[in-house]
């Protein structure tokens, strides 16, 4: 986008994509775990709250929250998958690889800051290891919706 539309900055659309992010897993979470229809309304409030152009938390502290609240969705699920007596493993890959990565992101987000000063082959490899997670993750997830489909 930055080079198609020559684009200097887009900071605007990050509260979006965190929002969208939280939404669209939080939803697929409650639904699937069929937990009490009340936590749509913090997720909804807290997706709301990052929509806000506001000083009081900026878009790394929205995006770590945000990835905070899917991995405690990821680990419920995970433990509700583990501690079933008949072992469901249909879900269980693509929950695990959506709590490695965002696990990942939220230490992602703190090195961040200190990305600039890191050396040219460091940063490189931190930024592969987010790239392979990231493709294991929509991998597990294509595989998941193909095994769901048959």
């Amino acid at each position: 986008m930055i080079h198609g539309f020559h684009a200097k900055e887009l900071n605007h659309i990050f509260p979006y994509y965190v929002s969208g992010e939280l939404l669209v897993l939080g939803t697929l979470f409650i639904r699937k775990l069929n937990l009490s229809s009340y936590l749509y309304i913090p997720l909804i409030l807290t997706a709301g709250f990052f929509l806000l152009s506001n000083d009081i938390i900026v878009n790394e502290t929205k995006k770590v929250i945000s990835s905070i609240m899917i991995i405690c969705f990821a680990g419920y699920a995970l433990l509700m998958e583990i501690g079933n007596s008949r072992i469901n493993t249909r879900f269980i890959v693509a929950d695990s690889l959506v709590f490695l990565y965002y696990a990942m992101s939220v230490f992602m987000f703190f090195l961040l800051r200190q990305l600039a000063g890191f050396k040219a082959q460091d940063a490189n490899m931190i930024w592969n290891v987010n790239n392979l997670l990231c493709s294991l993750l929509y991998v597990s997830l294509i595989y998941t919706f193909l095994k769901l489909k048959k």
